[in-house]
């Protein structure tokens, strides 16, 4: 259903992105060959793109199961005691205090959507009166919720540039104004987010950060909605609110394209992919898959709670660890790619070219004399089709020739996606993951900072703790394990301070216990030496493990340390 829709699109080639993808299919655009650096690092994973809005429905919809092998970064949910009934549902859903829970066992973040309060979209304005009195409500209901620590952001409004009411609600930056200043008289430090207008417009953008920065009201996460038929839209709005916005002396703030891709594309791999890819170059902060169908699906990738097709492309970015690396696109061919040097693993996942082409992967030169690569494929089955599992389309040895290898890809589906995995010759380094760099976990209210001497060149520091479950620092690694059992985690870090730190260490629903770091002498300094260890005992598959300066439950650490890595094994 979805690929008739999607080729009469791209056959009447009206917009960019469709002419884009319809090329793939013409013989003229075969023998392509994509390229992957391993040795070029992007930034580090932190799934930028894998998210959506409305994408939990309840507290038990969708199973917890399904969940972690993606991997989820933000969420955007609507506000305690939503009343919006979208897309077919009968009752309201998506309440993100409700599904904290199922948000937090997955690594997730969520930005609240406040407007979706009222039960009609487009939104029907009451009056101030009544707006301020729902916001007053949303709010303390957050803050009544003590134990809940992922709201990461109140969306004041979405896509005011043609919801918001200004016949009787006055302008919107007046408006956004009024309504920020609303929230910070009973919530002074959850970050605000917005315009969110519908699409990326330069002047209405000008004119929204002109009036907020004069009225001191600037949003702490900027965001808007890639909604159209062109991903390539994406660098080009980013690089130009990034030159707006240092006109403006304003930021840099973070990014969120907390609405993307349309319906035609949502839900077919290779056009998802691609989304993921101009995310993953632009270096936006989060973005999340629109909310077109049921909620609970994590829009779209579950249906009657089993995988599509697509959710195989998106565990497999899920599955991605240590650092993104450079893809240089091939006609209509492009990808995203990881290298863990810890297992050393290289994860190339691509699509979009018809015929026979070639992925090189470049970089490899500790891989020895040759790599082992198997080729995995997803179809493109649309929204109401379970696929079981990728398809192994084939298992091979390849010869490196100075440092690279090339895959040949015959008959290439263009719709559906691929992943190439390459390790050296004889395996992985471990069999399963066992070193997981802070920097790609769950990082809360702390930062992502540099070092040389960090494993992968990245670890999370200025880890505080208040006592607040807004603003308390905490890192929560997803582990995963072969079999249930006692395992022991090595923490990598670094204490720069004149005394021993202490942090809280939680697992699973576990009670909290208190790890100690022995000072160390510097600040973004690590070493081999300066491990900690600790013996867990974990269930087979997905583990939340997180330590803590604070969280609910445990009364707060002491003095400070920087988490590199940890290992479980």
């Amino acid at each position: 259903m979805k690929k008739k829709h999607l080729i009469a699109g791209l056959a009447a080639g009206a917009l960019l992105a469709a002419a884009t993808l319809s090329g793939a299919g013409t013989a003229s655009a075969a023998d392509t060959t994509l390229v992957v650096d391993a040795s070029s690092v992007l930034r580090t994973v932190t799934h930028v793109a894998s998210g959506g809005l409305y994408a939990l429905a309840t507290a038990t919809t969708p199973t917890a199961a399904q969940l972690p092998p993606l991997g989820l970064n933000q969420l955007t949910q609507p506000a305690p005691g939503v009343q919006q009934l979208g897309n077919g549902a009968t009752t309201p859903t998506g309440d993100a205090l409700k599904v904290a829970p199922l948000a937090i066992g997955a690594g997730a973040q969520e930005y609240v959507r406040m407007p979706d309060i009222y039960p009609d979209f487009p939104y029907k304005w009451v009056s101030w009166t009544d707006w301020l009195g729902k916001v007053s409500t949303m709010v303390n209901a957050r803050l009544a919720a003590t134990t809940t620590t992922n709201i990461n952001g109140w969306e004041l409004w979405n896509e005011p540039d043609w919801t918001w009411d200004t016949t009787n609600a006055g302008s919107y930056d007046a408006g956004w104004t009024r309504t920020f200043n609303a929230v910070r008289a009973i919530d002074t430090v959850t970050p605000i987010v917005g315009p969110s207008t519908s699409v990326y417009n330069a002047t209405l953008m000008r004119n929204f950060l002109t009036d907020a920065k004069a009225a001191g009201t600037l949003p702490n996460v900027i965001s808007w909605h890639e909604l159209g038929s062109s991903w390539t839209s994406i660098q080009t709005n980013v690089t130009a609110y990034r030159a707006l916005e240092s006109s403006l002396g304003i930021g840099p703030l973070p990014i969120s394209i907390n609405e993307y891709a349309p319906t035609n594309y949502v839900d077919v791999p290779s056009a998802s992919l691609h989304w993921i890819a101009n995310f993953e170059r632009s270096g936006v902060h989060d973005a999340e898959r629109a909310y077109w169908y049921e909620s609970g699906t994590v829009n779209g990738l579950l249906y009657n709670n089993m995988p599509t097709g697509t959710y195989w492309m998106y565990k497999w970015y899920g599955d991605m660890a240590g650092n993104m690396v450079t893809v240089t696109p091939a006609g209509y061919q492009d990808g995203i790619a990881s290298y863990d040097s810890t297992r050393q693993i290289v994860n190339v996942v691509f699509g979009g070219q018809a015929g026979n082409n070639a992925v090189t992967v470049k970089g490899l030169g500790s891989f020895g004399t040759s790599a082992k690569v198997t080729l995995n494929y997803t179809p493109d089955s649309g929204r109401m089709t379970n696929v079981t599992a990728p398809t192994v389309v084939s298992t091979a040895t390849y010869t490196i020739t100075n440092g690279a290898i090339t895959v040949p890809i015959t008959s290439e589906d263009y719709l559906g996606a691929y992943q190439l995995v390459v390790t050296p010759a004889a395996g992985p380094t471990t069999s399963y993951q066992q070193v997981y760099e802070a920097e790609n976990a769950t990082v809360v209210n702390a930062n992502r900072l540099l070092s040389t001497s960090a494993s992968q060149g990245g670890y999370v520091g200025q880890i505080d703790g208040t006592g607040d479950a807004r603003t308390d620092s905490f890192v929560d690694f997803r582990v995963n394990v072969p079999t249930a059992g006692t395992y022991t985690m090595k923490v990598r870090y670094a204490n720069g301070g004149t005394a021993a730190s202490t942090q809280g260490l939680a697992y699973n629903g576990s009670a909290w216990s208190t790890i100690s770091y022995p000072v160390t002498g510097s600040w973004g300094v690590f070493s081999a030496t300066n491990v900690v260890s600790k013996t867990l005992t974990l269930k087979a598959g997905y583990n939340v493990i997180r330590l803590a300066k604070g969280s609910p439950g445990f009364a707060g650490g002491t003095g400070y340390a920087e988490i590199d890595s940890i290992t479980v094994s």
